[in-house]
């Protein structure tokens, strides 16, 4: 990575890491914020991520037996308040439509007319209209499990927005099942948590920690909600996935009834649970650096780019020729469950071209110049180590070892996260040393703390809360593996039956 004046990026993370992310949006050309306040463009290069993600998670949901369909946009507004609690959690953020037609009046300005019988909710989220299908679609055992997915947009009107991390429109996928018995229930709302860890490890690169939230963290109306949390290079946690046991909650409320094997009528129990587009915000946190985007290979919108050096007229053919060459092998290799992506770019932009790739992060970029095609060679940069660590590689060589090399940055992106991870991860006793962990050091740089911290809590709402109001610091999940250690609490000194993470978030 570059130092000083020869950053891509300005400001640099640790000068000011909120401005960095942004800046980082904008120069890998991912997304712009629209004219709509709080709502973003995703721009090609962004949406090409984004596809890359959606179709390896729909591949997993589909394997383990989900099917897709879509719902509404529009939700009755009595259907949500047939759900108080739910309703509740999300009241705040919802979007009203009211009247269904704009009328131009006489001086030839727009109103709204035609107000509806009912209002609609822009949907925050679909458990209540998913539901109500679900109340038509199951009457008996013999119609259990259903298991649905839906790739959909949601609106929750945010106050305070960040490109990907926080929006008021955003793309997401919500999984929604039914079930004839708990048991059965509680092992899809655990499959699919186990399902994302798996996802953000292995092809986002991005290591998390698995664990159940605390009832004030958990998704209105759940029974229990379950999360995966990953530490981004400023030490705050990004949620990127939750996976929700909604109980006989929804059921109760929706009408979702089978006749049982023995002829009585139940509620089913039903489970959601989803991920989105914040999780770019978090491979963006999690990998990039001073010179701009970092990509995994095993997501990224084109794995290698070319880049011809066509300054001298009487080679250009030649050049262009050993290019399209070289592409056509690398496209025909497999790379995992796809066929490489390359880029040719024969732009006349100097070095100027070179940097934009950077700044995009594709994993592996060539340069090809009349004497690399003389020598049957490229000059070589990988995006996982420093911009100007370039070196020239005979063709095959560089053909024939590509998926290796995809995979070793695949690996060094994740080793660097969990490393980083481990190293600002720590024990916590007392309540005087878990404020100190969480008081910046620097009061001009607030964002910069002491990571995630392994503390024991008494399991009091009031201490979870006191350490919110004090701190900005919440217990982003109870461990799955907890050992059950004997403590005192951080805030009261009372009993703890074991160590939860604290951590500040987004």
């Amino acid at each position: 990575m570059g130092k000083g004046p020869t950053n891509a990026i300005s400001p640099r993370r640790d000068e000011d890491y909120p401005e960095w992310y942004q800046q980082v949006v904008k120069a890998s050309d991912m997304a712009e914020n629209s004219p709509v306040r709080g709502c973003m463009v995703i721009k090609p290069w962004g949406y090409a991520l984004w596809e890359n993600m959606v179709r390896v998670l729909d591949g997993m949901f589909k394997r383990t037996g989900v099917k897709n369909a879509y719902f509404p946009v529009f939700i009755p507004f009595r259907f949500l308040q047939q759900e108080a609690e739910h309703v509740e959690g999300f009241a705040k953020e919802c979007a009203v439509v009211t009247h269904h037609r704009l009328e131009m009046g006489q001086d030839g300005t727009l109103s709204p007319a035609g107000p509806l019988a009912e209002p609609l909710v822009v949907r925050p989220t679909s458990e209540t209209i998913i539901g109500e299908s679900f109340s038509r679609w199951v009457s008996s055992y013999r119609d259990l499990p259903v298991l649905i997915n839906q790739w959909a947009n949601v609106v929750r009107w945010e106050m305070r927005t960040r490109l990907f991390l926080r929006t008021s429109e955003f793309l997401w996928q919500e999984g929604h099942t039914v079930h004839a018995t708990e048991a059965e229930g509680r092992e899809r709302t655990r499959m699919m948590l186990d399902l994302y860890a798996r996802f953000s490890e292995d092809y986002l690169a991005i290591p998390v920690l698995k664990g159940e939230k605390t009832p004030a963290e958990r998704f209105p109306g759940a029974v229990d909600t379950f999360c995966i949390e990953g530490m981004m290079q400023d030490r705050k946690a990004l949620q990127c996935g939750t996976s929700h046991f909604l109980g006989r909650n929804f059921a109760r409320a929706s009408g979702i009834k089978f006749q049982s094997p023995d002829g009585k009528e139940e509620y089913a129990w039903t489970t959601s649970w989803g991920v989105s587009t914040r999780l770019i915000g978090g491979l963006i946190m999690s990998h990039g650096d001073d010179d701009g985007l970092v990509l995994p290979p095993r997501v990224a919108p084109a794995h290698v780019v070319l880049m011809p050096m066509l300054k001298d007229p009487d080679k250009r053919g030649a050049v262009m020729d050993f290019t399209q060459s070289v592409a056509a092998e690398l496209r025909d290799l497999r790379y995992h469950d796809t066929n490489l992506a390359v880029e040719v770019d024969d732009r006349e932009t100097g070095g100027a071209r070179g940097w934009e790739w950077i700044k995009k992060g594709v994993p592996v970029r060539a340069e090809i110049g009349p004497r690399d095609v003389s020598r049957n060679c490229v000059y070589v940069g990988r995006r996982d180590r420093a911009s100007g660590d370039r070196d020239s590689v005979p063709r095959d060589r560089f053909v024939g070892s590509m998926t290796e090399v995809l995979d070793q940055i695949q690996r060094t992106l994740f080793e660097k996260a969990l490393g980083f991870r481990q190293t600002h991860t720590h024990p916590v006793e007392g309540k005087k040393a878990f404020y100190e962990f969480f008081t910046p050091q620097n009061v001009e740089k607030p964002e910069i703390h002491g990571g995630f911290a392994l503390a024991p809590w008494c399991e009091s709402p009031e201490c979870e809360a006191r350490i919110k109001d004090d701190l900005a610091v919440t217990i982003r999940l109870i461990p799955m593996d907890r050992d059950g250690e004997q403590g005192c609490c951080v805030s009261c000194g009372q009993p703890s039956r074991g160590r939860v993470v604290f951590a500040k978030a987004y």
